[in-house]
């Protein structure tokens, strides 16, 4: 029985192909969320870097199929599951979500009824562990051309979507800390060499 995220020669591999569907700054910003999420494990010691890579890249596999905000979500997230990666799947889900609410998602909820419904309820059901955690902060500083400050990046995306949450933007920062005092480093100078 295979694991439940892909290896990191299949990721890679993964990526390379999907980003040949719907070529854009996704593909190198899935390699940053990567590095970081490797990085940060490894600082913390306790987490698999090399799964927290490979699940860094996988995140935003869904564009894959084309440009969408929650169908991204929804497309990787069954994508994962069609290949067997749950567990990257899993990530491809919750990526999104800090809050673990719908009603906090930043771009449209360009999906189907029955969809959404699927979508609210696996959230639901679900536990944020340290991955879903990790990813989540790295995706919050993560960018085409590297990790940045997670103020910038917030802002980018408020200027993009129109809105940023403010409980959205408080979880950030509570992620933050959580994995600096895990790996008892400040965020940044920690990532200064993760690309």
């Amino acid at each position: 029985m295979k694991q439940g995220y892909p290896t990191i020669e299949e990721a890679n591999r993964i990526l390379e192909e999907a980003e040949g569907c719907n070529p854009g700054p996704w593909g190198a910003h899935s390699r940053c969320v990567a590095e970081c999420a490797k990085k940060i494990a490894e600082a913390c010691g306790d987490i698999d870097s090399e799964k927290a890579y490979v699940l860094g890249l996988m995140h935003d596999i869904g564009r894959k199929f084309g440009t969408r905000h929650l169908g991204h979500v929804y497309d990787g997230w069954k994508y994962m599951e069609r290949l067997g990666y749950p567990e990257a799947g899993r990530i491809c889900l919750t990526h999104s979500f800090v809050c673990r609410s719908m009603d906090n998602y930043i771009g449209k909820l360009d999906i189907l009824p029955e969809e959404e419904k699927e979508v609210r309820e696996a959230l639901a059901a679900l536990d944020f562990d340290d991955f879903d955690l990790l990813i989540q902060l790295c995706d919050a500083i993560g960018t085409a051309d590297g990790p940045v400050d997670m103020d910038v990046r917030m802002q980018d995306i408020k200027n993009r979507y129109g809105n940023y949450p403010e409980e959205t933007r408080i979880r950030n920062y509570a992620l933050k800390k959580y994995f600096e005092e895990r790996a008892g480093r400040d965020l940044y100078s920690l990532l200064d060499s993760a690309t």
